[in-house]
């Protein structure tokens, strides 16, 4: 009875070093211990160290070059049968970039998020209403600055902090945030647009492909 090697790729695997190791960009578990350890250090890829990028593989090549390395080992793939490398190179410049990125996007976001709510509280004319139930409760004219201006406020800031459901480490539900979701789908459109756009190269390169599917 042969082993059996169970391989499981992600879509998207980062990487900060060109030489490629297939324990960089699988996971893997069998029985027999001596053949983990010879697949782990099995070179799968050697990138350009100088040009950061994406790279589309297939999990069809990392089972063929296994079968190689190990003919009688049996393989069960798990995930996804292409994959994208992504190969970032680990700077002192490029760890000063990433955090100028965050600073901005957080900057961007909060003053953008400010704009938005000031632009609905000035189209819907909220002063002006609070001016009148203020009037209409009390039978006094409004200066602007009263309990309800206030509450207003206050239960607006609760608000956002309960819809992202997160400030500083304090989170308020174990559910990932609604800004969480919305990357998440955009790096899976980002990842299927990837693949999908070589598949085309690909298709565009063989034809004879195309027609024989």
């Amino acid at each position: 009875m042969s082993d059996t090697l169970y391989l499981q790729l992600d879509t998207n695997i980062q990487v900060q070093h060109p030489h490629i190791y297939l324990q960089d960009i699988a996971k893997l578990a069998c029985s027999n211990a001596k053949i983990l350890n010879r697949l782990r250090v099995l070179p799968v890829a050697s990138l350009d160290h100088m040009k950061s990028g994406q790279y589309v593989m297939s999990a069809m090549d990392l089972i063929d070059m296994i079968q190689k390395k190990e003919p009688d080992l049996s393989i069960s793939h798990i995930g996804e049968p292409d994959f994208i490398l992504t190969y970032r190179k680990s700077s002192a410049s490029g760890t000063i970039f990433r955090w100028f990125k965050i600073f901005f996007v957080c900057l961007a976001t909060f003053f953008g998020a400010a704009f938005s709510i000031m632009t609905f509280n000035t189209d819907v004319d909220v002063g002006r209403l609070f001016q009148q139930v203020y009037f209409q409760v009390t039978g006094e004219i409004s200066s602007g600055f009263t309990v309800l201006e206030i509450s207003y406020s206050i239960g607006l800031a609760i608000g956002v902090l309960f819809f992202f459901n997160h400030f500083s480490r304090l989170n308020f539900s174990a559910d990932p945030t609604p800004m969480q979701v919305q990357m998440r789908k955009y790096e899976d459109d980002v990842n299927a647009t990837i693949l999908e756009d070589l598949n085309r190269k690909n298709l565009c390169k063989n034809p004879n492909e195309k027609k024989a599917s």
